[in-house]
């Protein structure tokens, strides 16, 4: 008995396919979905000669419950689509393709803004560029892919799109993530506190000299077939630059009102492609919430028995707040707001956190402070990704902490380590980009190894100094990162710094006038910059070693169990650790985790010098002292007052 084929759809392409097909199955056509799906039927198509969105919406909603899959063809722009082949039981749907085509094109919004009008109207006309030789092949295509599914043939569109240019027949196979918001087959569950809840698991290391449970090598090839393609990609165009001195490659995460670039920096291509695209993962999932769906509502006053104080985290003076221009408002106890649930290592239980600490983005103008990826980290555990996160914590608190509180911190020889490559990293920053390195060690009372590298032009011309941190169990590790951030922008910058000099300059003598994150490290490529950082350019202390600065003890197979050693730390300093997973549909078909870990107490990264957040973090005061870089502790008017130079 032959398999019954049901055509939904008028035109060329309807016909030609319905003519094709019914020498091979049964074929019932209908012009729309007025009288249903063919309970019989084992697949249906949707064919039409021109984009209409409202069919195939109709089509999910008619469809879906039957549990037939279904195929779809049109013609859009001069372009044919054929796919994806939708199933009732899995994620993948029309709507999702649509979605990511949309996203990775150059025009989203305006074509966001005719899909819009596309859905109210039931038929459209045959699209102009859509030729009788290009419609042809389209049904061909289609006829294809229909034969393997009711073949039983695993290769299939699943997920994915063809797409033929119906002016030169080129076809192209595409393939894309399905959308977690997706109002069809998305389904995000309500987050809750018992999805909040952590049980920390062993987490192998891939060597005894590695911090990560996955390698690269076996990440690569999934990473850039599931998520890289510049038509319907999660990630949509990669970019090398050969300029730096170390490979760098940088990826695009398209959003609805713009492109957000993300690098990576390692020493081949092949491994910062991956390392940006992971980046790009973690950059997503920092933005909003798209693995669980946000249900609480409701102000401090009510949820404090179960509610981070948002004061612990550092706010702005009331002095900001005050500014006429500034766009966040005062934390109100009783203001009802979005909640998250995270983890609270410390206390062993879940525990509520603002959405707007949770999700750096949406802090922007709506929130009482301004927030970023602090603490965000992707990683092949969750293990994994929580320890990333803290790292990037202690990285930035120890950065700021010797900004603010000037401190003079041990210099260290860059070559007293025993490591041939960081020894290779230094010479060929000299060699290629004319910058000197300077290390310095930033570790705090926590202890965990924190470096500050200063690169410093050899040149008359480029930037004068960058400025870069880096934090780990492993100091050389710290340092060969805080290098390949310093690489980044060496070279690259140098004509934006001469075409805007007189910019910096007025940012120099006016530090309101620092807005953007990039105006941190531009203004300390001045050359009168320099001065300001003479507390760590002072030649009259002593050169230390590795050995004589850096203790770290402890070394496992397991990363947990290092995990577990700098929550001992943080517990003894009586400074919690609260994980929100920030894991998405996207992330977790790869096995990849991520996390967003806020540290009460320890200082926020922020840019912008309006925005700078050390209200209620008396760390900055109390540790110097703490340390002995000074006889007592700091007061707020001691703090240094100019923007710091992370960049």
């Amino acid at each position: 008995m032959s398999a019954i084929v049901a055509v939904v759809g008028e035109g060329v392409l309807a016909d030609r396919v319905c003519k094709d097909l019914s020498s091979k199955y049964e074929v019932v056509r209908q012009p729309d979905f007025e009288a249903g799906i063919p309970e019989a039927a084992n697949l249906v198509l949707v064919v039409h000669d021109a984009w209409i969105p409202s069919v195939h919406l109709k089509a999910e909603e008619v469809i879906r419950p039957t549990g037939i899959p279904w195929l779809r063809s049109f013609v859009s722009f001069g372009e044919g689509v054929v796919g994806p082949l939708v199933r009732q039981d899995k994620q993948g749907c029309s709507q999702c393709a649509d979605t990511r085509r949309l996203m990775a094109g150059r025009d989203r919004k305006e074509m966001w803004e005719l899909q819009q009008r596309l859905e109210e109207q039931d038929r459209v006309e045959r699209d102009v560029w859509g030729s009788r030789l290009g419609l042809l092949q389209l049904a061909y295509l289609l006829e294809s892919e229909a034969d393997k599914v009711l073949q039983g043939i695993s290769a299939n569109l699943e997920e994915q799109v063809f797409l033929i240019n119906m002016k030169t027949l080129k076809s192209s196979r595409h393939s894309f993530i399905p959308d977690p918001l997706c109002t069809v087959c998305g389904g995000l569950p309500d987050d809750s506190p018992d999805l909040a809840r952590i049980s920390l698991q062993p987490s192998l290391k891939i060597s005894t000299d590695s911090y990560r449970c996955r390698s690269m090598d076996d990440l690569k090839e999934v990473l850039v077939k599931d998520y890289l393609d510049h038509r319907t990609g999660f990630l949509n165009d990669k970019m090398y630059d050969l300029i730096p001195p170390f490979a760098d490659v940088s990826v695009n995460l398209p959003l609805f009102n713009g492109d957000e670039g993300v690098a990576g920096r390692t020493h081949t291509y092949a491994v910062s492609e991956v390392t940006a695209i992971l980046e790009g993962l973690e950059r997503s999932c920092g933005l909003a919430a798209r693995g669980k769906r946000t249900v609480v509502h409701d102000s401090f006053s009510n949820l404090k028995d179960q509610a981070l104080n948002p004061v612990k985290v550092g706010i702005h003076t009331k002095e900001q707040y005050a500014q006429h221009d500034f766009p966040f408002k005062p934390f109100t106890p009783n203001r009802p707001i979005n909640w998250v649930w995270g983890y609270s290592l410390l206390q062993e239980r879940p525990i509520l956190v603002p959405e707007l600490l949770a999700y750096y983005s949406l802090g922007c103008g709506h929130g009482f402070v301004y927030e970023t990826s602090n603490g965000c980290a992707l990683g092949g555990s969750l293990e994994e990704a929580i320890f990333h996160g803290v790292l990037e914590i202690v990285e930035r608190d120890s950065f700021l902490l010797t900004w603010y509180a000037q401190l003079p911190l041990p210099r260290i020889d860059l070559y007293s380590a025993n490591d041939e490559e960081l020894h290779l990293m230094v010479d060929r920053v000299r060699a290629v980009a004319g910058y000197d390195l300077y290390l310095f060690n930033s570790t705090m009372e926590n202890g965990i190894p924190s470096v500050w590298v200063m690169a410093k032009n050899r040149k008359e011309k480029g930037l004068n100094i960058i400025c870069a941190a880096g934090a780990h169990l492993d100091p050389v590790r710290a340092v060969k990162s805080a290098i390949h951030e310093l690489a980044g922008m060496m070279l690259t910058l140098d004509e934006k710094l001469e075409s805007n000099q007189e910019e910096y300059v007025s940012m120099l003598q006016d530090s309101s006038l620092v807005r953007k994150m990039d105006d941190h490290g531009m203004l300390y490529g001045l050359p009168q910059a320099e001065e300001r950082l003479q507390f760590l350019l002072d030649d009259n202390r002593p050169v230390r070693t590795f050995e004589e600065e850096f203790n770290w003890k402890g070394k496992h197979t397991d990363l947990t169990a290092d995990l577990q050693d700098v929550f001992q730390k943080f517990r003894r300093l009586n400074l919690d650790v609260i994980v929100v997973n920030q894991t998405t549909s996207e992330t977790i078909r790869n096995g990849l985790h991520c996390v967003k870990v806020l540290i009460p107490g320890m200082l926020p990264m922020t840019f912008g010098h309006h925005l700078t957040r050390v209200t209620g973090l008396e760390r900055v005061l109390r540790v110097p002292w703490e340390l002995g870089y000074a006889k007592q502790p700091l007061t707020i008017e001691e703090l240094n007052p100019y923007p710091h130079p992370f960049p």
